[in-house]
């Protein structure tokens, strides 16, 4: 049966998006006007490398079995949809239209999906070494997400690694990095039916006689998004420096004792939260992924390009460490830094 995915951001959201439209299931994207507009006359185009194969593919929206559509949020018909998948980047909630369509969701009480970088508050009150912390001071605006209920919020571990590239239209997205998004399942087992139902659809998807790589992967545990910290912390930050930015390779690897510290630490956060160690992903392995990751992050770009609010994981774990009486210097560090690029930005927009 066809599912109905509405989901916010029409960037890093194509991938999901894709992936769900190939399995055979509807998606309406939610998005700027002329973005809107520029995808119903033209689809997406999201471009991936499988398997063995040396040239990245173009997979077109139209060329696949479910029907992609999208809109403006101020014309989104929530009564359509079996799912929510939130994709813009934190900062993006605050937008007015985006926060009136946010209210509606947590009043029609669907399930969210979030493949954000940064975690929902929602779902961090799942867990309950986080349910009574005040974080609010990490988000952009943390009300937000105050109507949410949080059994109703879950997270993926965004690990694939997209961009748009700068030359090219917005309904184009290149993916550098194809793993899995890894989601935490949902309080209700209904709605963890619908995620294994998806699961399922999205596994079976075969291109040519080829499997097609960034699958969706269910799990029970809540903390296996948060193995994404460690990767955040030693790499994606670590990419904003007082200067130009680097890539994510020369933040990992221009010092890999001080990255593996950083990683080992927020790995360690992690467990006191209550994470497994099997939930987390071995330094090595990262560290092998980052050889590849030759672009700075997605957050030094935007900072480099002027942006004066980032979502902020490092400003979360800071907060979280520190409160669990687990400080770490490095990332005391990093947060300075970011925080010192932000302030120059907001700075040079109000001519100070």
């Amino acid at each position: 049966m066809a599912r109905n995915i509405l989901i916010l951001g029409a960037s890093y959201g194509s991938l999901l998006a894709t992936k769900l439209l190939m399995a055979g299931h509807n998606v309406t994207l939610v998005c700027r006007k002329k973005t809107a507009e520029l995808i119903n006359r033209e689809g997406t185009e999201v471009r991936i490398k499988l398997r063995d194969e040396a040239t990245h593919r173009a997979i077109f929206s139209r060329d696949l079995p479910g029907k992609l559509d999208a809109t403006s949020p101020d014309n989104v018909d929530l009564s359509r949809y079996d799912l929510v998948g939130l994709a813009m980047q934190e900062p993006q909630y605050t937008n007015h239209t985006i926060r009136v369509l946010m209210i509606k969701i947590a009043t029609a009480k669907l399930p969210c999906l979030s493949i954000m970088n940064m975690p929902p508050l929602p779902y961090l009150h799942r867990i309950p070494a986080l349910a009574d912390m005040n974080l609010e001071e990490a988000y952009t605006n943390a009300q937000v997400w105050e109507r949410f209920t949080p059994g109703l919020v879950t997270l993926c571990s965004p690990d694939p690694q997209a961009f748009r590239p700068p030359e090219e239209a917005a309904n184009v997205l290149h993916v550098g990095l194809p793993t899995n998004f890894k989601a935490s399942i949902f309080a209700d087992e209904a709605h963890n039916l619908l995620l294994r139902e998806l699961e399922a659809d999205i596994d079976a998807v075969r291109l040519d006689g080829h499997d097609v790589p960034v699958k969706l992967k269910v799990f029970d545990s809540l903390f296996v998004p948060l193995a994404k910290w460690s990767m955040l912390l030693t790499g994606n930050y670590r990419c904003i420096t007082p200067e130009e930015p680097q890539s994510i390779r020369d933040a990992v690897h221009g010092d890999l004792k001080v990255s593996q510290s950083i990683y080992d630490h927020v790995d360690a956060i992690a467990r006191r939260l209550g994470a497994d160690p099997q939930d987390q992903v071995p330094f090595e392995k990262y560290a092998k992924a980052a050889e590849s990751l030759l672009k700075p992050s997605s957050a030094a770009r935007a900072v480099a390009n002027g942006a004066p609010f980032i979502e902020r994981v490092d400003l979360l774990v800071k907060l979280i460490s520190h409160r669990l009486g687990m400080p770490n210097a490095n990332i005391d560090h990093t947060v300075q830094v970011v925080d010192q690029k932000l302030n120059e930005r907001i700075e040079s927009s109000a001519g100070i």
